[in-house]
């Protein structure tokens, strides 16, 4: 059943891909998002698999280097791993500037791991991933380094195709799964879990096989899938990757690395977990909009855009780009939106002093128009607004949110359609 589904199933992982990307400029067309994501370091993220029975290395944190060498001495390992903990990728290549190269190192001697946690505690790590002076390293991770013999990839999602849970499997792991998906699809297995049975012990067991898994570490592994099953469900996760989903020679099936995405619908019930958000690497204005309720992303171009809804702020920012225009980043109200919202809004873009003009974009469904406008006046007057402002408002209560900016005395812009709005905006930062 699951070769023939590997075309389909590469097309989950695109759009897992796309899913999970962060937001930066350089595509002619942006891709975004406007979920907050739920940031966990990778020794939080493994101690919740630990907990649910999943098989992790043995590790400790630590946020001293004497604590690193207590940990280390604790393991009784044969080899220890030290690991920056931070949510940026390519730790293994930055470089701190403390002089050290490497956020993540090899030792068997205790010693060595206190006088590299010396190096790497307190100070900030460079990597591809992160601004330009590096992220502050604030706690390490020592665990015991184990052999990998051979590395599978897994991984549990939501998809919508399916109404539900699939697992995603390859023997081919270790490595990028989207392009393992295009170039080996026949190495690419999916299976979908019935939400209301549950997996099932011939699915897991054909998912190990499909893995490559043989003998007694066939069944282990099975154990494993179904385990990591039920921390999907236990945390309400959207997406639950392991890569890679490797065997030890001493006959070990452990995960070792993994990536979890969580539903932010279900906070109101995971409150421990979502109170281990890391906001420590967020940016400033990224924390500041989260207190009211707002989604923002920043990007590098001159042109806010102001919106309800992550679909359309996917338009926004792209028609802005076809035009001529960059989007400087998005906001995004949501739903239930407030007067004071939009306020908080216009005083979180005009804040920012790259931005040069502000493109609102609104579609009233479940959003009244008309709160929307009242919230512009109010922040125009009260802001002294000095940017350009183009609005397009669509939906409820359109027609009194119009009278309320035209009867206003503000230079604000009004654009009948999306387009127009998008020239409107780019129009308005040429002429400067």
């Amino acid at each position: 059943m699951a070769a023939p589904l590997a075309k389909q199933a590469g097309v989950v992982l695109r759009d897992l891909a796309l899913r999970s990307a962060r937001l930066r400029g350089g595509c002619p067309a942006v891709q975004l998002t406007s979920r907050r994501w739920l940031n966990l370091q990778e020794y939080q993220s493994k101690k919740l698999m630990a907990d649910h029975g999943v098989t992790v290395q043995r590790f400790f944190v630590a946020d001293s280097a004497n604590d690193a060498l207590e940990a280390a001495q604790r393991l009784k390992a044969k080899e220890i791993v030290l690991k920056a903990q931070i949510l940026a990728g390519g730790r293994g290549k930055g470089i701190f500037n403390s002089g050290l190269k490497g956020g993540v190192h090899l030792t068997k001697d205790p010693k060595t791991v206190e006088q590299l946690a010396k190096q790497m505690i307190g100070y900030n790590l460079s990597t591809k991933q992160t601004p330009k002076d590096g992220v502050t390293v604030k706690k390490v991770m020592v665990a015991e380094a184990l052999n990998i013999s051979r590395e599978t990839y897994f991984a549990i999602l939501m998809d919508r195709a399916c109404n539900g849970p699939v697992m995603v499997g390859s023997p081919q792991g270790g490595v990028d799964i989207e392009e393992v998906a295009v170039t080996s699809p026949e190495l690419i297995f999916k299976e979908e879990i019935d939400i209301f049975e549950g997996i099932q012990d011939r699915q897991a067991l054909q998912m190990a096989k499909n893995l490559g898994f043989k003998g007694p570490l066939q069944q282990q592994a099975a154990d494993q899938i179904k385990k990591l099953y039920n921390l999907f469900l236990k945390i309400d996760a959207t997406q639950v990757e392991v890569n890679p989903f490797g065997e030890t020679p001493e006959g070990q099936v452990v995960c070792f690395d993994a990536k979890i995405n969580f539903d932010d619908n279900a906070e109101f019930r995971q409150k421990e977990i979502f109170a281990m958000d890391d906001k420590s690497e967020n940016e400033p204005i990224e924390n500041e909009a989260a207190k009211y309720d707002l989604k923002y992303i920043g990007l590098d171009g001159n042109i806010a855009c102001f919106v309800n809804g992550a679909g359309l702020a996917m338009a926004t920012c792209d028609i802005i780009s076809l035009n001529g225009g960059k989007p400087a980043n998005f906001l995004d109200l949501g739903g239930g939106v407030k007067e004071a919202q939009v306020y908080q809004a216009f005083k979180l873009l005009t804040a920012d002093p790259k931005v040069e003009a502000i493109l609102v974009n609104i579609f009233g469904g479940i959003v009244n128009c008309a709160i929307i406008a009242n919230g512009i006046t109010k922040a125009c007057r009260e802001l002294e607004l000095k940017v350009p402002l183009v609005v397009r408002l669509e939906g409820t209560n359109v027609h009194e949110a119009q009278r309320i900016l035209n009867e206003s005395g503000l230079p604000i812009t009004s654009a009948n359609d999306l387009e127009d709005a998008a020239k409107k905006a780019v129009a308005s930062v040429a002429k400067k």
